[in-house]
């Protein structure tokens, strides 16, 4: 079943193929090969099969492989494995460990109104403040729903002010500087986040004119949003521009892009700004009046009115494993390490992995998307395989990908299973977890292939599609494939 959480992040996670849209590709079935005693020695076999199925998937650029047995750590076939490249979302892998081992499984992220004041007669004599707990799962049915729990309190306005703190872990205005204005996958972070952050811009065309809007939608609700603005603008390029001080974002947009109609989520560079402004609207829709919210960075002492919490972190972490959702990563890892950024919280992952793990990986980030992240496809499989034998709860929230035929489609009812996490940056694509089979021996693999050289040569401004990079990928995913057949039928 998908919760309801879920589904959002499915339909949020769509408008971010490059970093996020991350599935086997291909993977055909795995054929029966027979006991034949004239056979050429099956190492040298495998090795050879191997090496073809990579040169025939004519990648630029690095590939390396290791497959090895879960429960002993033995290499049973590796190519390049030494070769670090960037993982970019199987990163998340190793951020669900870090968090789940400083956070705890039980750890859920609260999101809280506060009152410094009395309720008396429907007016809070005081401030109310809306405060952040770093849940980067919020979502506008959550928010509308501590709305009506302040509603039931008895609130029906405030003498003071209306506050927002978002100060529950550091804001930074994107995850990567090195990606288009546009796109969504890489938002804004702060301890106060709302639809991943990201913004609902939808366009018709009408009598010759545009109509334009932005909101937050969810399932329950769509309120409008007002801190965010699009204007359409008569041009061809650039696509989007975007501008933005404390109190509003301004976007536009090339008229020449737009078509008839359609919508696309956008990234919010504001997120304490933009959670207020939603949840002044549901107020508002609940019989409650706000001022405009401020932002606060301490937070005031306050009686709790209401609060939402999120899942427990086992299943936060599984949607961000199955949706590759980079906000709810990067929330995680900020967390667990206390530190006061991205980049300093990267390094403090990093020297966990190093000494907990023995592996020599880097970390830059805890979603993959900088490309400044290496490690190789032996290490990976190094930390796979010692957090499978200590137990330490990753297997379980991994998402079953399935085998796939040479179409791309799933198997239906194929009784292996294979585990994993992939990760695609342009021209470059990663996958690794567990392959097993009904019965006999559990594996575990790490794929890494990537051209950075190719990758870091793409204009920023092309980045969310660049030229030969879907190609690219649907080879490497191909190549993916087969080797995992290849080794679901020799090994297991």
């Amino acid at each position: 079943m998908i919760s309801r959480r879920g589904l959002l992040a499915a339909i949020l996670a769509s408008a971010a193929l490059p970093a996020c849209g991350e599935v086997m590709n291909s993977s055909p079935r795995p054929k029966v090969r027979g006991d034949d005693p004239h056979a050429p020695d099956r190492g040298t076999a495998v090795r050879s099969d191997a090496e073809g199925l990579v040169q025939a998937a004519k990648l630029t650029g690095s590939v390396g492989f290791v497959l090895m047995d879960a429960a002993t750590g033995k290499v049973l076939e590796a190519r390049d494995e030494g070769v670090q490249l960037p993982p970019a979302s199987v990163t998340k892998v190793v951020t669900a460990l870090y968090a789940l081992e400083k956070l705890g499984p039980g750890r859920r992220f609260a999101t809280r109104v506060l009152a410094t004041g009395p309720v008396q007669g429907g007016v809070l004599k005081g401030d109310l403040i809306l405060a952040g707990g770093g849940d980067a799962t919020l979502q506008t049915d959550q928010l509308g729903d501590l709305a009506a729990r302040l509603a039931k309190r008895g609130v029906k306005s405030v003498s003071g002010r209306f506050l927002y703190w978002e100060g529950a872990l550091p804001s930074a205005a994107h995850i990567a500087d090195d990606q288009p204005v546009q796109v969504g996958y890489n938002p804004a972070l702060s301890g106060l986040n709302l639809n991943f952050n990201r913004v609902h811009f939808e366009w018709k065309k009408a009598s010759g004119a545009w109509n334009v809007s932005m909101d937050a939608r969810g399932e329950r609700f769509v309120p409008k949003v007002s801190s965010v603005n699009m204007k359409v603008a008569s041009r061809e390029s650039p696509l989007f521009t975007y501008s933005g001080n404390q109190s509003r974002e301004d976007w536009t947009v090339a008229s020449a892009a737009l078509g008839k109609g359609g919508s696309r989520w956008l990234p919010v560079r504001l997120p304490g700004l933009y959670a207020a402004d939603v949840f002044r609207t549901l107020a508002r829709a609940q019989g409650v009046t706000l001022p405009e919210g401020q932002a606060v960075k301490s937070l005031p002492r306050g009686d709790e009115l209401a609060r939402v919490e999120s899942d427990s972190l086992p299943e936060v972490l599984r949607g961000m494993l199955r949706w590759s959702t980079n906000l709810t990563a990067e929330c995680s890892g900020l967390a667990a390490s206390g530190a006061g950024s991205v980049a300093a919280s990267g390094r403090e992952m990093t020297a966990w992995v190093r000494q907990g793990f023995g592996v020599n990986a880097t970390f830059v980030d805890h979603s993959g998307l900088g490309g400044g992240s290496r490690i190789s496809a032996l290490e990976m499989a190094q930390l796979l395989q010692r957090a499978h034998r200590d137990k330490r709860g990753l297997k379980p929230i991994l998402r079953d990908v399935g085998m796939k035929d040479n179409d791309g489609k799933v198997v239906k009812g194929h009784p292996v299973k294979v585990m994993a996490k992939s990760g695609t940056l342009n021209f470059v694509s990663a996958l690794a977890g567990h392959i097993t089979p009904p019965g006999g021996r559990e594996m575990i693999f790490a794929i890494m292939t990537g051209d950075p050289a190719r990758r870091d040569a793409v204009p920023v401004a092309a980045r969310e599609n660049p030229p030969g990079g879907e190609a690219w990928t649907q080879r490497s995913r191909r190549l993916q494939g087969q080797l995992i057949a290849r080794w679901a039928s020799l090994y297991a």
